[in-house]
Protein backbone atom coordinates (compact mmCIF):
# COMPACT_ATOMS: atom_id res chain seq x y z
CA UNK A 1 0.00 0.00 0.00
CA UNK A 2 0.99 3.61 -0.30
CA UNK A 3 -0.07 6.74 1.53
CA UNK A 4 0.62 9.78 -0.64
CA UNK A 5 1.55 13.24 0.61
CA UNK A 6 -1.05 14.91 -1.60
CA UNK A 7 -3.81 12.75 -0.07
CA UNK A 8 -2.77 13.58 3.50
CA UNK A 9 -2.53 17.30 2.68
CA UNK A 10 -6.23 17.27 1.71
CA UNK A 11 -7.17 16.44 5.31
CA UNK A 12 -6.91 19.67 7.32
CA UNK A 13 -6.74 17.87 10.67
CA UNK A 14 -3.55 15.98 9.73
CA UNK A 15 0.04 17.15 9.90
CA UNK A 16 3.07 15.49 8.30
CA UNK A 17 5.81 15.17 10.92
CA UNK A 18 8.40 13.08 9.13
CA UNK A 19 9.10 11.97 5.55
CA UNK A 20 11.89 11.41 3.07
CA UNK A 21 12.16 11.38 -0.70
CA UNK A 22 13.37 7.79 -0.63
CA UNK A 23 10.77 6.18 1.62
CA UNK A 24 7.89 8.67 1.55
CA UNK A 25 5.73 9.53 4.53
CA UNK A 26 6.86 8.18 7.87
CA UNK A 27 4.94 9.94 10.66
CA UNK A 28 1.64 11.82 10.43
CA UNK A 29 -0.45 13.06 13.35
CA UNK A 30 -3.74 14.77 13.85
CA UNK A 31 -3.51 18.42 14.94
CA UNK A 32 -4.03 17.73 18.64
CA UNK A 33 -1.44 14.88 18.47
CA UNK A 34 -3.80 12.39 20.12
CA UNK A 35 -3.47 10.18 17.05
CA UNK A 36 -0.11 9.29 15.55
CA UNK A 37 0.21 7.32 12.30
CA UNK A 38 3.57 5.65 11.70
CA UNK A 39 4.19 4.20 8.25
CA UNK A 40 7.03 1.93 7.19
CA UNK A 41 7.98 -0.72 9.73
CA UNK A 42 10.35 0.47 12.41
CA UNK A 43 8.85 -2.16 14.72
CA UNK A 44 10.21 -4.98 12.54
CA UNK A 45 12.66 -7.46 13.99
CA UNK A 46 15.99 -7.64 12.13
CA UNK A 47 14.94 -10.65 10.02
CA UNK A 48 11.31 -9.76 9.23
CA UNK A 49 12.00 -7.77 6.07
CA UNK A 50 14.45 -10.45 4.92
CA UNK A 51 11.77 -13.12 5.36
CA UNK A 52 9.24 -11.06 3.40
CA UNK A 53 11.78 -10.35 0.65
CA UNK A 54 12.76 -14.04 0.35
CA UNK A 55 9.10 -15.10 0.36
CA UNK A 56 8.20 -12.74 -2.48
CA UNK A 57 11.39 -13.36 -4.46
CA UNK A 58 10.76 -17.10 -4.11
CA UNK A 59 7.38 -16.58 -5.78
CA UNK A 60 9.17 -14.86 -8.69
CA UNK A 61 7.50 -11.55 -7.93
CA UNK A 62 9.20 -8.57 -9.51
CA UNK A 63 10.40 -6.80 -6.38
CA UNK A 64 13.36 -4.60 -5.59
CA UNK A 65 15.98 -5.42 -3.01
CA UNK A 66 15.18 -3.33 0.10
CA UNK A 67 17.38 -0.21 0.06
CA UNK A 68 20.08 0.04 2.71
CA UNK A 69 18.99 -3.19 4.38
CA UNK A 70 21.65 -5.62 3.18
CA UNK A 71 25.33 -4.64 3.01
CA UNK A 72 25.88 -3.19 -0.48
CA UNK A 73 22.22 -4.04 -1.19
CA UNK A 74 23.29 -7.67 -1.64
CA UNK A 75 20.56 -10.04 -0.37
CA UNK A 76 23.06 -12.88 0.07
CA UNK A 77 24.55 -10.97 3.02
CA UNK A 78 23.19 -10.64 6.56
CA UNK A 79 20.86 -7.65 6.95
CA UNK A 80 22.08 -4.54 8.71
CA UNK A 81 20.04 -3.63 11.78
CA UNK A 82 20.42 0.07 12.44
CA UNK A 83 16.88 1.15 13.30
CA UNK A 84 16.16 -0.64 16.59
CA UNK A 85 17.34 2.12 18.94
CA UNK A 86 15.57 4.77 16.87
CA UNK A 87 12.30 2.82 16.91
CA UNK A 88 12.50 2.36 20.68
CA UNK A 89 13.26 6.05 21.20
CA UNK A 90 10.36 7.08 18.95
CA UNK A 91 7.91 4.92 20.86
CA UNK A 92 9.16 5.90 24.34
CA UNK A 93 9.17 9.62 23.46
CA UNK A 94 5.65 9.38 22.07
CA UNK A 95 4.45 7.48 25.12
CA UNK A 96 6.07 9.95 27.51
CA UNK A 97 5.15 13.19 25.80
CA UNK A 98 1.85 12.52 24.08
CA UNK A 99 0.38 10.05 26.55
CA UNK A 100 1.83 10.47 30.05
CA UNK A 101 2.41 14.23 29.92
CA UNK A 102 -0.92 15.15 28.34
CA UNK A 103 -3.36 12.66 29.85
CA UNK A 104 -5.19 14.20 32.82
CA UNK A 105 -5.47 12.23 36.03
CA UNK A 106 -9.25 12.38 35.65
CA UNK A 107 -10.12 10.80 32.34
CA UNK A 108 -13.50 12.51 32.24
CA UNK A 109 -11.56 15.74 31.51
CA UNK A 110 -10.43 14.36 28.17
Amino acid sequence: TEVRRQDVEKIKNLEILSESEESGLYIVSNKNTRQLFVFNHSEYDPETLNQEYCRDAGKNKKIKVPSNYFPNDDPTQTPITTWRAHANLLFSNWLNYYVYQTTPYKLEKM
